[in-house]
């Protein structure tokens, strides 16, 4: 490792990008996926289930990560004899996860709150369900309405993704750690591994420009068409002259 120089590090760190990408991802996943059924609850006209959904949340946001993550990891077993073969890969993605659910949960009831009721109740006017007014009138403007957040939560989780080392998980800042233990060069060995992660959050952000404009289009070519619909028509046809001749 004595031969480590700073460029060379960029050809050894991003082998263990992959599987920084896969914790993050499939961490994702299950936090929306939670984050969704969460937001259900908080929306419910059932109070035990909204009481259930304001605990968890408040759990899970107080309580830091890495502490969520010796619990699973280290003390689920203990109780539960079943989980003793738990990896850490499978520990990360569920503490990660878990963590990320209570965040996205406000995020999403915030994204449902913030679409115009006024649609909602045109809708039951004309007695279309309940079902269809969410899945075609209230979810694809929540789902705009979410994406900048949620996009700014998985771009945490990416980061948080690093205390899987803790676990004996070896991913991107894992290896850092051991090639500047081996090699002594701490910072040009961090400072590569932070110019990794920097790398692949500016990738993401541009993905998530993309795909927020495609979300927006329709929407755009509706504003579009009202607007033009409120502008004053103009007459530029000729006076009929009055005139005989």
């Amino acid at each position: 490792m004595t031969g480590i120089t700073f460029f060379s590090l960029f050809t050894q760190l991003p082998a263990y990008v992959p599987i920084t990408i896969l914790m993050a991802v499939l961490s994702m996943i299950l936090a929306i996926f939670i984050g969704g059924f969460l937001t259900s609850l908080q929306l419910s006209p059932v109070a035990p289930f909204r009481g259930f959904a304001h605990l968890y949340i408040s759990l899970f946001r107080g309580m830091p990560t890495l502490v969520q993550l010796f619990i699973i990891f280290y003390g689920l077993p203990q109780i539960f004899p079943a989980l003793r073969g738990l990896s850490a890969f499978a520990a990360v993605v569920f503490g990660l996860g878990f963590k990320q659910a209570s965040y996205l949960a406000e995020i999403f009831r915030a994204a449902v709150n913030s679409v115009d009721k006024g649609q909602i109740e045109a809708g039951q006017s004309l007695n279309i369900s309940r079902s269809k007014l969410f899945l075609n009138v209230v979810l694809p403007q929540a789902t705009i309405n979410a994406l900048p957040a949620t996009g700014n939560t998985f771009v945490s989780l990416v980061k948080e993704t690093s205390l899987a080392f803790t676990l004996g998980l070896t991913e991107l800042f894992g290896d850092g750690k051991m090639i500047a233990g081996e090699s002594f060069k701490y910072f040009e060995t961090y400072l590569a591994v932070g110019i990794i992660y920097w790398i692949l959050i500016v990738v993401y952000t541009w993905l998530q420009h993309l795909l927020e404009n495609a979300l927006q289009k329709p929407y755009r070519r509706t504003a579009n068409v009202i607007n033009r619909s409120k502008e004053p028509v103009s007459e530029n046809r000729p006076e009929a002259s009055l005139e005989t001749h």
